[in-house]
């Protein structure tokens, strides 16, 4: 009897477990002095190689982690090609960038400063830069070997570990606060599920935790070719990471080429390309206020 209650039990636990987990409330096993150092080189344009740009000018910790454009500006005006993707919550990301060319948030933190549209700069000019300035004595408290690649990539990484954004409404409610959510939130979650956005937007970061092909019913043109650009494998064509959802309500434009900027108009575009489905206007409504439930605590930064 014993056995039969304990499978019920654990069956009716899986039955009822979501598929969206909350954010913890704070990051454990963080080098306080490693983030305070990481702070400073985030906002600090020095990164560049012309001085003119920041992590955080495309990446705008005070609006979403996003710049708010359709293709970010980096040096000497020039504009890229892919919509800059928030920094907050990235460490749930499984890999980094639209098409996860980076593992994780150091090797991330590689890749604008060296692009020759973002910063345009390189480590060994950027070494001997920081080298001449106080950041040289704020290395060496924390680094035995002082200023080099590795240890300023470790130090943004240990940065953006912090930036998460707990609380949000939704996480609230999977914790128990039947309050935390308006009807159509709750509704518009039921619908999110039912209609298969469910799919690919799951997990702690709802998003960010595997490739998905844009446009799975329906081919949709796009210039950017997604995870084949790192494999070169034809199949990764037009793969992309799934990208969170979380404080999706400030991370307009949408889509790895901003190519939308209505979260109405988004949720209509993807269940039409990636679902094959046409949702009515109410539908669409409910879940894009469960959309805004999903925006958590932001603090205010000074930069």
């Amino acid at each position: 009897m014993k056995f039969f209650l304990t499978i019920i039990l654990l069956s009716s636990t899986f039955v009822l477990a979501e598929p969206i987990t909350p954010i913890p409330t704070n990051i454990e096993n963080i080098d306080k002095n490693k983030v305070k150092l990481g702070s400073k080189l985030f906002f600090d344009p020095i990164l560049s190689k012309d001085g003119t740009v920041s992590c955080a000018t495309c990446h705008d910790l005070n609006a979403g982690g996003v710049d708010g454009l359709q293709f970010s500006i980096g040096i000497d005006g020039k504009v890229g090609d892919i919509n800059s993707p928030t920094v907050f919550n990235a460490v749930y990301n499984f890999t980094q960038f639209w098409n996860g060319r980076a593992r994780n948030l150091q090797e991330q933190a590689v890749g604008p400063i060296e692009n020759h549209i973002e910063m345009g700069n390189t480590f060994e000019n950027l070494i001997a830069t920081l080298s001449n300035t106080p950041y040289k004595k704020d290395f060496e408290k924390i680094y035995s070997d002082g200023i080099t690649k590795n240890n300023i990539t470790d130090a943004l990484a240990e940065f953006g570990k912090t930036l998460i954004t707990p609380n949000a409404p939704f996480d609230k409610y999977l914790k128990g606060d039947e309050y935390a959510l308006t009807k159509s939130q709750k509704e518009g979650y039921e619908l999110f599920k039912s209609h298969g956005c469910i799919a690919c937007h799951h997990g702690i970061n709802i998003g960010g935790n595997l490739y998905a092909k844009f446009g799975v019913m329906k081919d949709v043109k796009s210039k950017s070719l997604g995870r084949y650009e790192v494999t070169k494998n034809e199949l990764d064509k037009y793969y992309f990471k799934v990208p969170t959802l979380r404080n999706i309500e400030l991370t307009s434009p949408y889509l790895h080429d901003g190519r939308i900027t209505e979260l109405e108009e988004v949720v209509k575009f993807m269940s039409h390309f990636q679902l094959g489905k046409t949702l009515t206007d109410s539908d669409i409504s409910k879940i894009v206020d469960f959309l805004k439930s999903l925006t958590g605590e932001l603090i205010r930064y000074d930069q």
